[in-house]
């Protein structure tokens, strides 16, 4: 089965997903330049991201949308387990957001041009200015019920186990007063491991967990730790006991 399914990736899903990749890139940007970005900048991605799973045949359960309340903006914080987290989330939370990613997916080509567009923010580490850029930017983009998607991390996992979450995330949250809400994704590593066999996909089913989001308390030092805690304790409990823990991640 493991070569009938590399055989339907390479002759089925390659060329499909290429020109859907293509046709994403260019539907976003030029409805993004037409106007009304948060549209466009949201449900082509969503029924892309989408494509991409069911092409792949990869079984996707969503627990916890009954959480979220409609209209409320949410900093939704997530385990960054691989590259397949991305189509999940964009594809099945059911939540119109921007994404904060590194400055460095800019340059992907088609998606880093969409990406811009789209008005999703690029965090620049370059120095101390740039990084307020960075969060004024996300700071205009939650309003009128928009959400934002950071992967504390900072970076996919080695090993499927979580590493240490950054502040950042958190430090904007309570600076907005906004609930925190922690997502928790399984499978994701085992659909694409970060150092093995870059070329093909493992089948694998995913899961999307919403927890309950955790409203700030205060403001802070000590709401950022306590949401940044919870988060953390959220998303753990979450996994699969293969990897509960914490393990350091050499790339943070």
């Amino acid at each position: 089965m493991k070569y009938l399914y590399r055989i339907y990736q390479l002759l089925i899903c390659l060329p499909i997903l290429l020109v859907a990749s293509i046709l994403t890139s260019v539907i976003t940007v030029l409805g993004c330049m037409l106007g009304n970005g948060h549209f466009w900048g949201y449900y082509p991605g969503k029924l892309w991201s989408q494509l991409w799973i069911r092409l792949l045949l990869l079984p996707v359960k969503v627990e916890g949308r009954e959480h979220l309340q409609k209209n409320q903006s949410y900093v939704f914080v997530a385990n960054h387990q691989g590259s397949f987290d991305i189509f999940l989330i964009y594809g099945f939370l059911g939540r119109n957001f921007k994404w904060m990613m590194k400055k460095a997916l800019r340059k992907v080509p088609l998606v880093g041009i969409a990406c811009q567009y789209a008005h999703h923010i690029f965090v620049d580490k370059s120095g101390p200015s740039k990084i307020r850029a960075s969060y004024d930017k996300a700071r205009e983009e939650l309003q009128e019920g928009m959400s934002l998607v950071v992967f504390p991390e900072g970076a996919r996992t080695f090993t499927g186990h979580m590493g240490v979450f950054r502040r950042g995330a958190f430090m904007l949250a309570d600076e907005l007063q906004l609930p925190v809400c922690p997502l928790t994704i399984n499978g994701s590593f085992d659909v694409k491991p970060r150092m093995k066999d870059m070329y093909w996909i493992f089948w694998h089913p995913l899961r999307l967990t919403i927890h309950e989001p955790i409203q700030p308390v205060g403001k802070g030092a000590e709401n950022i730790k306590n949401q940044m805690t919870k988060s953390y304790d959220a998303i753990m409990s979450g996994l699969v006991p293969e990897y509960q823990g914490f393990v350091e991640n050499p790339d943070q």
